[in-house]
């Protein structure tokens, strides 16, 4: 079939939660991403035609159904507030694992948002189109945060409690640090995985992770890279998620002793990052890659800027 008459939008996947920050920070990193294709019809719904591969083959897990797919219950969002009363047809090529932490559900939702943005008369400004992404994520991951949608839309280290919600808050960049993100291959599913988390904490737990969260935006205002790494921690959540992930103590530890800031689950896991001086960042890869397959898991890698760029029209006919 021909793709004559499609816009394409790509959207980078991310790193929710960074550690400290849980539904309130996240990361977009670069090599990584879904890619949506859309364009008009005259049916009058948003359609989804294919869902492929990396490799251009169909997905064999992934549904085309409109209402279960996060790519086109975006797009629904934002065609019906404002479309022109035609339809659209979505195609989508994923790029980022499934049940990864690398933040899967919320590129896709991402891309499609923009895609679709790019057929309006009148497209919004890319910080309106978060609304629209969040209502596709929501489906995915039964909750609204926006820690991975977010940074995937604007790009770089991104801000985004619930409470301020749809404001997001774009963090400065420390000068010459890097993030490597390493996925094992695993799946952890998100819902699954917030389900399990515990109702309620002390308050000694509440004031320490708020003390941390605090301190790393600080440090990155401040460009305070010691106290970045003394911050960089998760002391409420990565302790209940960390028994899922088996690889993770050893790739921690690697990362630790490699020179890496601080060392964390993304978003619900199984991935894994770190954060490390520009100068470290290769080697450090290196070390947790190794360290994976140590532990008898195959795995790759993604080495980004903190000021990873978000998400973009690729191609507009």
């Amino acid at each position: 079939m021909s793709n004559t008459g499609f816009v394409t939008a790509f959207a980078p996947a991310s790193i929710g939660n960074l550690g400290v920050g849980f539904d309130m920070l996240g990361l977009a990193i670069a090599g990584a991403g879904d890619r949506v294709l859309a364009r008009k019809i005259d049916s009058g719904t948003v359609a989804i035609r294919e869902v492929r591969e990396i490799n251009g083959e169909i997905h064999p897990h992934l549904s085309s159904n409109a209402d279960e797919n996060t790519a086109s219950i975006a797009a629904n969002s934002l065609w019906k507030e404002a479309g022109d009363g035609s339809g659209v047809e979505l195609i989508l090529h994923k790029g980022v694992p499934l049940q990864s932490g690398m933040g899967s559900s919320g590129a896709s939702a991402v891309a499609a948002a923009v895609a679709v943005n790019a057929l309006l008369d009148d497209p919004h400004p890319m910080e309106d189109l978060l609304v629209h992404a969040l209502a596709g994520e929501k489906f995915a991951s039964g909750g609204l945060h926006a820690d991975n949608v977010a940074p995937s839309l604007i790009g770089g280290l991104v801000l985004c409690p619930q409470v301020l919600l749809p404001k997001m808050i774009a963090l400065p960049i420390p000068a010459e640090i890097s993030s490597v993100l390493l996925h094992p291959e695993l799946q952890i599913n998100t819902a699954d995985s917030r389900s399990r988390l515990a109702d309620s904490y002390s308050m000694d737990q509440w004031l320490a992770q708020q003390g941390y969260l605090a301190g790393f935006i600080a440090a990155c205002a401040q460009n305070d890279i010691g106290l970045l790494a003394e911050c960089l921690r998760d002391e409420t959540i990565e302790p209940q998620r960390a028994e899922s992930v088996p690889c993770f103590p050893a790739i921690k530890e690697a990362a630790m002793k490699s020179g890496a800031l601080g060392c964390s689950l993304s978003g619900s896991g199984p991935s894994i990052f770190a954060l490390c001086p520009e100068s470290e960042a290769a080697n450090l890869a290196i070390e947790m890659e190794q360290a994976c397959r140590k532990m008898g898991y195959e795995c790759q890698s993604w080495i980004s800027p903190l000021d990873a760029p978000g998400a973009r029209i690729e191609s507009q006919a």
